[in-house]
């Protein structure tokens, strides 16, 4: 059989005699893992592997995962041993552990921790107890240039080289040699000490050029030596030493932290927090230290309350980052909702909220764009960001972190000075692959869940999936092929058929009583079905009074069922009647966006209901490049074990009463109207204004100077 398979022929690998009641499958070419989703133990097991491994796909009966060093490194984080990852992969394989794959997590978790990140009266040191893992960091040429040295420690460090150079050419005792360079009076008093390649040491002279001598070093344990590094290098240091295999370990004793002051910040006693918010808390702070790295939940799963606690958990000075201003003040209204956080110990830093920092202001929340500014500022704003640079700050959450621009990024991580930071996202992905620079910009993956297993214990809906399969008519199709790009657009989202099949859909669920958000990203497209059906919208133009009137209307008045919703409201809104959405407009191929959008119906109040079902459907012109982006737009939800019916026809819809453009005359009608549409009508979400501190594409509106709805006090 090999001659067929060739490489993916791994039958040389014995079972083992008992193989069925063990639920893996290893590849021992790619470290991918195989895991039986029907086995009975496959929970515990899940558990396990989101532990060891990155997810890849989580279908019905087989999930797949990957065995990465990035994934290593995060499990010996949050406290498992290199033997047990050994012992439990053995215990749970059908086949004897490839030794490809021991020697994988041998040499990737054998290096983990014996370097650490800390930060001391807001300097940033590398530590270690281990001399010859510091010699071979300081010989390295990139670590080196990130080190800070003083004049008297860069005259010492030249010295101890010529020391060492005489010794390796003449090995001779530097302590009872005359002819070696003369250094310090408690240099040439020193002893030598031999490392495991039997190559002297001079103690004391070693310990005062690394710092380990230093008043700095004054609270750690005796044998600890570290370095000096610049801030400004910090993406450099971590990435090579990614690179030696040795990764920083970035951990915050923040209950033995004498030097920054306690906030006085706890949860309300009312607050609640689910089993899986309780699990991927134990993995920041299992060791009673709050360790850097991210945290991968669904939409609606309460990533904010997750944030809120952490910063609850360790009691310090901390910056909330968001993408938005809208996401600024839904932070602020949050901290204060849940936690016992007096309104004037927090403050919001955005284009249109500049709160004057005080000494007393412990948790401060603002844009990236805000912090990252490197144009002129207003004095306000110059203030502000003294304010955020001069202070060691505890805890810095980065809300949706996956979005952020990757140079954006560097520049915040850079600005600002945290003891430790918290990464929080529903979607762990980037179109561009930088998605892996976030494991040494700001850790690795603490915790991600699994969609369908939270959906399956009621804590976000179940939703049934579909994509709707809509011809184009003759007419609309013959302009369809010979117009150019941004005209094809237009043309396959203003689809008859498509407007019809979207009529049926909100007919059908409203008589069952769903509340029904449509989107579409084209405005144009928006605008024209919500006049055709008689639907109110809200889109950049909306004003933001007609915009809270229209969603308490979908709240509370039982005759508003169905809204349309441009871009704006991607995120940033909370509406938990929704349990029906119809997309019949979207960004080309966005995972994030389809995820997004599917996450405005899984907060549904009903989703507890015995047999409730949400439903998602998205609207596609047959035939057209459309079908090609919606496929790409699914992949992340059918990772996370979602899957897509495809409809190819809706029955009884032709029998639909008051069917728009059921004439042959209205629909080239509404052909000449998509035709002479302007260049702004084509583009996709061009009523999202960016405002001054909003990352562009994930802003609601520079007109909400508020949430899109907020609830009556």
């Amino acid at each position: 059989m090999t001659h067929i398979f060739e490489k993916n022929d791994f039958s040389f690998m014995e079972l083992k005699e008992d193989h069925v009641s063990r639920p893996l499958w290893i590849n021992p070419a790619d470290a991918s893992v195989i895991l039986e989703g029907f086995s009975p133990i496959a929970e515990q097991v899940q558990d396990f592997l989101v532990a060891i491994s990155e997810p890849i796909s989580r279908p019905t009966f087989m999930h797949e995962y990957k065995i990465t060093a990035y994934s290593l490194y995060a499990a010996v984080s949050i406290g498992l041993e290199t033997n047990d990852i050994i012992s439990v992969l053995s215990h749970l394989s059908k086949t004897p552990v490839p030794e490809s794959i021991i020697q994988l997590i041998m040499d990737c978790t054998v290096s983990y921790g014996k370097i650490k990140l800390v930060l001391k009266r807001n300097r940033y040191h590398v530590e270690t107890t281990d001399p010859k893992v510091l010699q071979m960091l300081l010989n390295d040429p990139i670590v080196s240039s990130t080190r800070v040295m003083s004049d008297w420690m860069g005259q010492i460090t030249s010295e101890l080289r010529g020391l060492l150079a005489s010794v390796n050419s003449q090995n001779v005792d530097i302590a009872t040699t005359s002819t070696a360079p003369s250094v310090t009076a408690s240099a040439s008093r020193g002893m030598l000490a031999v490392d495991g390649n039997n190559n002297p040491i001079h103690t004391d002279l070693f310990a005062s050029v690394v710092g380990a001598a230093s008043d700095d070093n004054d609270e750690d344990d005796q044998n600890s030596h570290s370095f000096e590094v610049s801030h400004t290098k910090l993406e450099d240091l971590k990435k090579r030493c990614l690179e030696l295999d040795y990764p920083l370990l970035e951990e915050y004793d923040f209950r033995n932290d004498t030097v920054n002051p306690k906030l006085n910040i706890d949860l309300k006693p009312l607050t609640v927090i689910r089993p899986y918010q309780e699990k991927c808390l134990g993995k920041m702070f299992s060791n009673g230290r709050a360790r850097s790295g991210i945290i991968v939940l669904p939409c609606g799963a309460g990533k904010t309350l997750v944030g809120i606690t952490a910063a609850c958990t360790i009691k310090k000075t901390c910056l909330i980052l968001c993408t938005s201003g809208v996401s600024v003040l839904q932070w602020q209204q949050q901290f204060l909702q849940w936690s016992n956080i007096h309104k004037s110990k927090i403050c919001a830093f955005t284009a249109e909220h500049r709160a004057k920092p005080t000494a007393d202001v412990g948790i401060v929340v603002s844009t990236y764009s805000m912090v990252a500014h490197t144009g002129k500022r207003s004095l306000d704003a110059k203030r502000m960001m003294e304010f955020l640079t001069s202070r060691e700050w505890g805890l810095v959450i980065l809300d949706e972190v996956h979005v952020v621009p990757a140079d954006m990024f560097r520049r915040v991580v850079t600005t600002i000075k945290a003891h430790s930071k918290l990464g929080l996202t529903a979607t762990l992905v980037r179109e561009d692959d930088r998605i892996d620079d976030l494991n040494y910009m700001i850790g690795p993956k603490l915790y991600e869940a699994n969609w369908m297993e939270l959906a399956a214990k009621g804590h976000i809906a179940t939703v049934q999936c579909a994509e709707v399969w809509c011809p184009m008519t003759p007419e609309f199709y013959y302009e369809y092929l010979k117009a150019k790009t941004r005209e094809k657009v237009l043309l396959w989202c203003m689809n008859p058929n498509k407007l019809q099949a979207c009529q049926f859909l909100i007919n059908f669920h409203e008589k069952r009583g769903d509340k029904i958000i449509v989107f579409s990203d084209n405005v144009f497209t928006l605008k024209e079905y919500a006049r055709q059906l008689g639907k109110p919208f809200i889109c950049g133009e909306v004003s933001q009074t007609e915009r809270i009137a229209v969603l308490q209307a979908f709240q509370q008045d039982p005759s508003i069922n169905t809204i349309f919703l441009s871009k704006v409201g991607d995120t940033s809104i909370d509406l938990p009647e929704a349990t029906c959405l119809i997309q019949v407009s979207s960004h080309f191929g966005s995972r994030r966006q389809e995820a997004q959008r599917l996450g405005r119906i899984l907060r549904a109040k009903r989703r507890n209901d015995e047999g409730f079902n949400a439903y998602f459907y998205s609207l596609v012109s047959r035939d057209t490049q459309e079908m090609y982006y919606s496929t790409k737009r699914q992949q992340f939800l059918i990772d996370q074990g979602y899957s897509f019916r495809v409809i190819t026809q809706l029955e009884g819809m032709e029998r639909t009463p008051g069917l728009v453009l059921r004439a042959k005359s209205e629909q080239i009608e509404l052909l000449k109207k998509t035709l002479q549409a302007t260049d702004e009508d084509r583009a996709l979400g061009s009523d999202v204004a960016r405002g001054e501190g909003d990352l562009a594409g994930t802003v609601t509106s520079n007109l909400a100077s508020r949430p899109l709805f907020e609830e009556e006090s």
